[in-house]
């Protein structure tokens, strides 16, 4: 039955994989009557969109994770900590990124802009802490500001 299980989910992981590709296009084979598997892909379908939004959300949460960390090391003049600290920013940007760019791409540009000036101030000897601060609240503000869905 577990396999039974598995096997089902797994379709409905497939298939909608397919129809995300295909999402603009008409199905390629005609429409059968209804079975067990479809039926029960229709009920996967819901939690597999869920688990995505998820897991999208979970992105972002990522990237407020490492600015709020960054922002912790700053605070306490720990550069060398904040600069290893937003290193990992750009791992959980590149999950997210081109989602962000095809939904609001005006944030993606700051958002990139902002990484950008962050990540060569904190590469400086002496960083300006007003100016890294002042760059992570605005980072942070922008992320929590870019659409979920």
């Amino acid at each position: 039955m577990a396999r039974f299980n598995q096997i089902i989910v797994l379709s409905a992981i497939g298939l909608l994989t397919l129809a995300g590709c295909e999402s603009g296009k008409e199905a390629s084979t005609p429409q059968s009557s209804p079975s067990a598997v479809p039926a029960a892909t229709a009920v996967n379908a819901g939690t597999a969109d869920k688990t995505e939004k998820a897991a999208s959300q979970g992105n972002y949460a990522e990237l407020s994770r490492v600015v709020s960390n960054t922002k912790a090391a700053v605070e306490t003049g720990n550069f060398a900590k904040a600069k290893t600290e937003f290193s990992k920013f750009e791992d959980a940007w590149k999950k997210v990124e081109d989602g962000i760019k095809a939904k609001a791409p005006k944030s993606y540009d700051a958002v990139e802009d902002m990484a950008e000036k962050l990540t060569s101030e904190l590469k400086k000897s002496q960083p300006n802490k007003d100016k890294v601060m002042a760059e992570l609240q605005s980072l942070d503000k922008t992320i929590s500001s870019i659409p979920k869905s």
